[in-house]
């Protein structure tokens, strides 16, 4: 296993262990929902992601990373978001977790690993169209949630400075399809521990 594929399977650790400090039944069906969501996402699941026990009616996302800085808006903008990802590796490290009433804030290290010409299409400086790269900054999720513990939006914004870009040899490369078999798998894992509709508010 080497050193991306351990990544993305230690990317939800920190929720696991916030969790298990937490007591308020608010907070724990936001983190629940979240650390199903990451999971699904990975999955390439996305449909499930705005169901409604999982997403609010109408969602706003604000995204700052690259170039093009975007706020979508709608379940169906989400979904085009989602997919418009395509087939870069993504994970995230180095939590800075905090659940509250209102929702989610994270300080992360977000990671994309990518071919040079997908990195420059959202505004990444980098060299070779062909090359792999490992791109990485620090980054503050803030998302919020209602009162049923339902997304109601991502705030993502990137700290520019911290940015950080290496080239990576094809050889060491994680691939999408197994980003996505290891998400499946974590899901699975969550399902069968936590039970039916564990993310939902008054069954965590």
């Amino acid at each position: 296993m080497n050193r991306f594929e351990r990544a993305v399977y230690d990317c939800m650790r920190p929720t696991a262990e916030l969790l298990e400090r937490t007591v308020k039944p608010l907070h724990r069906a936001i983190l629940l929902n979240f650390w199903r969501h990451v999971h699904l996402e990975g999955a390439g699941e996305y449909e499930q992601i705005i169901a409604p026990d999982m997403m609010a009616d109408h969602p706003v996302y604000r995204v700052s990373w690259g170039a093009n800085p975007a706020v979508i808006e709608g379940k169906q903008g989400v979904l085009g978001f989602y997919r418009s990802v395509g087939e870069a590796v993504l994970w995230h490290s180095d939590d800075r977790l905090a659940v509250e009433d209102w929702g989610i804030c994270d300080e992360i290290t977000f990671h994309q690993l990518a071919a040079g010409a997908d990195l420059r299409l959202i505004g990444y400086d980098v060299e070779h169209a062909d090359r792999l790269y490992h791109v990485y900054s620090r980054q503050a999720f803030i998302w919020p949630y209602d009162a049923q513990a339902r997304l109601v939006g991502e705030h993502l914004y990137e700290d520019k400075t911290s940015l950080q870009i290496e080239e990576v040899d094809r050889s060491e490369a994680i691939t999408p399809a197994r980003v996505r078999e290891i998400h499946r798998e974590q899901l699975g894992k969550l399902e069968a521990a936590r039970g039916p509709k564990f993310w939902v508010l008054g069954r965590s």
